[in-house]
């Protein structure tokens, strides 16, 4: 299991039982709005916290559609917005900006999830060496994602005890949606000619590591790292060995590393989201939707049956 049977108790100590009632980060807090204010740092935790919280939480998101998560910078309003959150639910590391923020204003309640997980180490760093910085895109595994969402639906039914059955209901709807999705990858990527994908950049560890899928990244976890030509060389005779039918480029970062290897190979490239944000041109607009079309996108490059 990616996340530790102690998630519930872990969860229970992490996030404090206090006062709730605020709007969005840019609007002034409304002292008689009862629901809980929620902060997330990143797109698949704001959705995660507004279908478990449904219409008993408000829901503020510091990354701005179309913008680089990792890239983030807060301004002043936004930091105050994590000192006046009952929940701030985030990931250690993943942003530099929120860490330092979060060490200045220490809101009442914190999830951090990195704390509730066992981690994918990054395989690579920049110049393709054996690398340990941890991989923090845990959202692309559905069954983590479940576990979170059952997890969070408790919390908060702490947080607001008159609405404890409102969350687990809303907990597990979309825990079986999740558990659903899981299982439309499981299906599809039973049986494929290949289990190895050559992706941008190594975001995608924990869905290679829940589905039995290879990994194999262009450059670490960085969207905008540049690869050595040792690594280049290294991923083209890979990919002539195996039979590899493209390369895989995001949404959010440059695809020129991805065009250049295709181009060189005369492979095709296509994109697989890691879902840190949205854009108009995403293929889908929420995580579920998101999720299964990453997961067309690799049965079509693994021909899969």
């Amino acid at each position: 299991m990616i996340l530790m049977k102690s998630i519930v108790a872990v969860g229970a100590t992490v996030l404090l039982t206090l006062a709730a009632g605020c709007g969005p980060a840019n609007q002034p807090a409304d002292p008689d709005d009862a629901r809980i204010r929620i902060v997330t740092t990143i797109y698949p935790y704001q959705f995660l916290a507004q279908r478990v919280g449904g219409d008993q939480v408000t829901v503020t998101n510091l990354t701005q559609p179309g913008a680089e998560p990792h890239d983030l910078e807060l301004t002043a309003r936004q930091v105050s917005s994590l000192a006046e959150a009952d929940l701030v639910i985030y990931q250690a590391g993943l942003q530099p900006a929120v860490d330092d923020a979060l060490a200045q204003t220490q809101p009442r309640g914190v999830l951090d999830v990195m704390e509730l997980m066992r981690p994918v180490t990054d395989p690579l760093t920049t110049d393709g060496a054996k690398g340990t910085v941890i991989d923090p895109h845990i959202w692309l595994d559905p069954v983590a994602m479940g576990e979170l969402a059952r997890a969070l639906a408790d919390q908060l039914g702490r947080l607001q005890p008159d609405q404890a059955a409102a969350f687990a209901s809303q907990g597990q709807r979309l825990t079986d949606q999740l558990g659903d999705l899981d299982a439309q990858f499981r299906s599809q990527l039973g049986q494929c000619q290949r289990r190895t994908f050559v992706a941008s950049h190594a975001a995608f560890g924990y869905l290679a590591r829940r589905y039995e899928l290879i990994q194999v990244p262009i450059a670490g976890l960085s969207p905008d790292a540049e690869p050595s030509p040792a690594r280049m060389a290294e991923i083209q005779r890979l990919a002539r060995d195996q039979g590899i039918t493209t390369i895989f480029f995001e949404t959010l970062a440059s695809p020129a590393l991805a065009q250049t290897l295709a181009g060189d190979l005369g492979l095709r490239t296509d994109v697989l989201d890691p879902i840190e944000g949205l854009t108009d041109q995403s293929a889908a607009q929420d995580y579920i939707g998101l999720m299964q079309a990453d997961l067309a996108a690799l049965v079509r490059a693994n021909d899969c049956v």
